[in-house]
């Protein structure tokens, strides 16, 4: 009879129940027990395939007890009580562990946790038929409870991030709600430089934009605004942006729609061309009426 004793009646309660769900066993079955007053789950050796038992216990440690210490570090380590802002802080961190966020992952050092984990759940089976979870998280799987605290440091700087880019994108959208558009439409151009048309698809020129540009907008924000796209687009404010791109997901292509909302339309790169030759042959066809 092998048994594994948790420090609280949640833990083992959690365990056994994701245990029968595992070996899809049922409650009443006596091969697996739960004495909760004790906080110890007991399983009969002769009975129940332990490879099965070992896949179990390694998954109630990535899918239950994972959680709970991310939100401990967080809460613990990091002051973060918010539910919500722990929701946040969580979404980031299993981005990373998803591999969805490569630009992240790169800042941690080890990024192996599987191999880490079935190695000690491999030992500590062979090794006891007795255990406490408690000591074998202190003994066994410090280096991994060390690494998370990595995984948390890490996404608590890009939710930072995040809120401040969240703040400036709002503090730009109430300076925009205050401006008169000075113009119904702007085409957009992104190539190596960005490119401003007006309705006309006449080229802005630099010397034009930086004579445009709201210097109230560049001394209140002198850190973030680009003065080569968001603040003359800013200043000008117009009542539509037709942006012309290859990689609509490019950072700057993201913030001005985020700043901009409904007012931007993407478009494909080589449509700037296609609009100007067919505003072009409207307006010889009209001249030619004339």
């Amino acid at each position: 009879m092998a048994e594994i004793i948790f420090r609280s009646r949640m833990d083992a309660k959690r365990f056994y129940d994701h245990l029968l769900k595992c070996l899809r066993y049922h409650s009443n079955n006596q091969d697996i027990l739960l004495f909760e007053d004790r906080h110890i789950v007991k399983i009969s050796e002769s009975k129940v395939r332990f490879d099965e038992v070992k896949e179990a216990f390694y998954e109630f440690i990535i899918k239950i007890k994972r959680d709970d210490w991310f939100r401990a570090i967080l809460q613990e380590r990091y002051f973060f009580e918010d539910p919500e802002e722990q929701d946040h802080i969580m979404e980031i961190i299993y981005s990373v562990l998803e591999g969805q966020r490569e630009d992240l992952a790169v800042f941690i050092k080890e990024n192996a946790e599987e191999p880490q984990i079935r190695e000690a759940v491999e030992e500590i089976f062979q090794e006891d038929v007795s255990f406490s979870f408690d000591s074998f998280l202190k003994f066994r799987l410090r280096p991994y409870l060390k690494m998370l605290e990595s995984y948390v440091e890490i996404s608590i700087d890009e939710y930072k991030m995040e809120q401040e880019y969240q703040m400036f994108i709002q503090t730009l959208r109430d300076f925009l709600a205050s401006r008169e558009p000075k113009m119904d439409t702007l085409h957009l151009l992104f190539d190596e430089e960005i490119t401003f048309f007006d309705q006309q698809f006449e080229e802005i020129k630099r010397g034009e934009l930086m004579r445009m540009i709201d210097r109230k907008l560049l001394f209140n924000h002198p850190v973030y605004v680009d003065s080569a796209s968001i603040a003359p687009l800013l200043s000008i404010a117009p009542k539509s942006i037709h942006l012309y791109t290859k990689n609509p997901d490019e950072p700057l292509v993201r913030t001005i729609k985020n700043i901009f909302e409904e007012r931007v339309l993407i478009k494909s790169y080589k449509g700037l061309r296609h609009t100007k030759e067919w505003i072009q042959q409207e307006n010889t066809a009209n001249e030619n009426g004339a």
